[in-house]
């Protein structure tokens, strides 16, 4: 069987709501996930994430911080019929919310959503990008745990 190899970027796009934080999922094919997509020719992995959180979710965002990849293999078919092994890396990247709608995603995604973290936890259905979720999360909470200082010396909590 043939090998190829591919690699795609992809983002935990995260706004805050109150106390809360709401990342956007994509559902499709019977499953939420995150935004991911191939990187153009000449494209860096993180102007491909941002590039592919637009057009899945209809959100622009602002890369924060690469969060890191994952890795899977899957079988798959070539357009004559021939079975292929593809071994798919995915680079991951927090980014802020700046601005759009869920309702303006592409057409090869079936919905785009809002959900308060911790359900996006629940609702994804790969243990890698719950992962990446996790990690987002830590960098998101990293500054309300630890006291930040105020240019007169004085602690104060901080949000990313």
């Amino acid at each position: 069987m043939r090998a190829v190899r591919e690699v795609s970027a992809g983002g935990v796009i995260y706004r805050r709501h109150g106390d809360s934080i709401e990342i956007a999922l994509i559902h499709v094919r019977h499953r939420w996930g995150l935004p991911k997509g191939h990187i153009e020719e000449g494209e860096s992995s993180n102007e491909a994430a941002v590039r592919e959180v637009r057009e899945e979710t209809g959100l622009d965002g602002q890369v924060r911080k690469r969060l890191g990849d994952i890795r899977y293999s899957y079988r798959h078919k070539t357009t004559t019929g021939k079975p292929i092994r593809i071994y798919k890396r995915v680079y991951f990247y927090l980014l802020r919310y700046l601005k759009g709608d869920v309702r303006d995603h592409d057409h090869e995604v079936d919905e785009a959503r809002w959900f308060p973290i911790q359900e996006a936890l629940n609702r994804l259905k790969f243990a890698t990008e719950r992962r990446m979720v996790q990690r987002a999360l830590a960098v998101l909470t990293a500054n309300e745990k630890q006291p930040a200082r105020a240019a007169n010396g004085e602690q104060r909590q901080g949000k990313v």
